[in-house]
């Protein structure tokens, strides 16, 4: 199979270490022991139920190793696709998530669902405005912690086509509210399956990409959120002068027009070969790996081996947990380390400023534009958002996760410096112009390094086993941060408020740089690693800044023991 397909299939070194192993050199300066024991051998003393399983997962591990960009979108076409497909579930939330405070500044939506004010007309009360923001916000809490509990039951297919079927129903109560209560409770319904398709998407295409593609698809994610807000931002923009209850009405029914083809597709969409193997179908996954991946001229694919390693993978994980697939396992053990890492990795992305993004039109308003002219250039800011996008592709496959993540802080952190100091200045309108442009500088930084690699992490650093229940709990994470965030930085931006204007820049400068010394110390990088690479590495407890030295240990060596035995232990020191 390997050879057809122009993959080259070789073991791991067994034996001694060879003189001029550097890494080695760079991790422990004193002389390394002989190493005699092999990985899957190792493995297999420690579980014997795995021996069947060892060569045939070695030689699958090694294909993905050696297999380049151009032969994993030649090998898994239909897998690129199918993660694409269940993808659009993010665009359609992301556009029907940004209606939400689009359609307060319409003003036939807040003669609908206002109360009289003392002059013409109609105003919605700060506290509904609130009501009606976090009702879907409490709704996707809820909903991403069912979901942890109802994937790992019902599988990725099943559980997003329920979520969708639910969502068209709840879509009704919305789209025909006749009171802003009826609105509100409309929106916590529709946070429910909101929140299940935040994080399905993304753990399903970590789960059937191999390792060379895994950052694209995941990384997507990102710009399929940017890319629902753009239409639904472009749909707003076309209706904003439409003086009947419609201008909000057909935006919202549009939500049906994406819903249904995406549920039609995803009738169809193989579940993950990973889910069927944790719940021992292994006949079943078989299939699945079929209908993932495609077999031309010249190439093959080897299904037993690909179904060995996620056997061998799956059964080492167990293992590792003790068979606990729990949220109660996410915080025992090396998993503690991992739901850390992939909590505070989302949270940076609220406290880095991210939640500033939004606010390009409002200081260009400040100075003097139109609010029509003002959305065209919001917009403008999503188009260059995409873009940035696009380009993170680039940067993920040259510098990895962890290196583009150290990178975007810093540069976050002069823009913000910037913008600061520019908001202390007097306040004229040259200083919104500036302010504005700087916050778009600021958007297409975040989304060229912070925004994607983001959901690279989340989906690579958890294990198999808890890799949806983690990510649940990081977007948990993420989404109580945002509720603070959002509010701080609403009284920060407020004229009638705290009203501190570009200063505000300081409090997520400060904020950025903390999150910068945590990702430094504690963010690992996962760049080209196999899921059993990472789990062997977390068990090691391998430093963050040394995980790339470690690795190439583990290359040159073939050394991943778990088995309880005499070994030379000394390579592992995280000192």
């Amino acid at each position: 199979m390997a050879q057809e397909s122009g993959i080259t299939l070789q073991s791991y070194h067994m034996g001694p270490l060879s003189s001029n192993s550097t890494p080695v050199d760079l991790i422990e300066s004193q002389p390394t022991p002989p190493i005699n024991d092999d990985f899957f051998h190792s493995i297999s003393t420690a579980i014997p139920s795995l021996a069947p399983l060892s060569e045939e997962a070695r030689a699958a591990t090694t294909t993905e190793h050696k297999m380049t960009f151009r032969q994993g979108c030649h090998l898994y076409p239909k897998a690129i696709a199918w993660s694409g497909l269940l993808s659009m579930a993010i665009v359609l939330e992301a556009y029907g998530t940004i209606l939400i405070n689009g359609f307060l500044s319409f003003p036939v939506f807040r003669q609908s669902y206002g109360t009289p004010t003392g002059g013409q007309g109609y105003e919605i009360s700060a506290a509904w405005q609130a009501g009606l923001v976090n009702a879907a916000y409490a709704g996707q809490i809820l909903g991403l912690m069912f979901n942890g509990v109802l994937t790992d039951r019902f599988g990725h297919q099943r559980v997003m086509v329920g979520c969708l079927v639910v969502l068209s129903l709840f879509l009704l109560l919305i789209v025909f509210a006749s009171n802003i209560q009826m609105l509100v409770a409309g929106y916590v319904l529709c946070g429910l399956p909101w929140g299940a398709l935040q994080t399905l998407s993304m753990t399903y295409a970590a789960e059937v990409l191999p390792v060379v593609l895994r950052a694209y698809l995941t990384s997507n994610i990102n710009n399929c959120w940017l890319l629902g807000q753009l239409v639904g931002v472009g749909m707003m923009r076309i209706l904003i002068s439409n003086p009947s209850q419609w201008s909000y009405r057909i935006p919202m029914a549009l939500q049906w027009a994406f819903l249904i083809p995406i549920l039609i597709g995803i009738l169809f969409a193989p579940e993950s070969p990973w889910w069927l193997v944790r719940h021992e179908r292994n006949a079943q996954a078989e299939k699945a790996i079929l209908r993932l991946t495609s077999v031309g001229p010249g190439s093959s694919i080897d299904v037993d081996r690909i179904l060995a390693m996620l056997r061998h993978t799956s059964e080492v994980e167990k293992y590792l947990s003790g068979g606990g697939a729990s949220y109660l396992n996410c915080f025992k053990g090396t998993n503690l380390r991992r739901t850390e890492i992939a909590c505070m990795v989302w949270i940076t992305q609220s406290l880095c400023g991210a939640a500033l993004t939004g606010y390009a039109v409002y200081f260009y308003e400040q100075a003097g534009m139109s609010t029509a002219h003002a959305v065209t250039v919001g917009i403008g800011v999503f188009g260059a958002a995409i873009v940035g996008g696009i380009l993170s592709w680039i940067w993920l496959r040259i510098i990895g996760r962890r290196t583009m993540y150290l990178l975007g802080l810093i540069l976050l952190f002069i823009v913000l410096m910037i913008a600061g100091g520019v908001g202390t200045l007097k306040e004229r309108q040259t200083t919104s112009w500036v302010l504005g442009s700087l916050i778009i500088l600021l958007t297409f930084i975040y989304d060229t390094t912070i925004g994607p690699a983001c959901y690279v992490l989340v989906a690579e650093i958890p294990s198999s086993l808890l890799r949806i229940k983690t990510v649940v709990l990081a977007r948990v994470a993420y989404s109580l941060s945002s509720l603070i965030v959002n509010t701080v930085t609403t009284r920060m931006l407020n004229p009638t408020a705290w009203n501190w204007g570009g200063k505000s820049c300081f409090l997520f400068a400060g904020t950025t740089v903390c999150c910068f010394i945590w990702a430094y110390f504690r963010l690992p990088e996962p760049k080209g690693l196999t899921y059993l690479e990472l789990d062997i590495l977390f068990n090691k407890k391998a430093p963050a800044r040394k995980f790339r030295q470690f690795r190439a240990h583990l290359e040159s060596s073939g050394y991943f023991s778990l088995a309880r035995i005499d070994r030379p232990d000394s390579i592992w020191d995280p000192r």
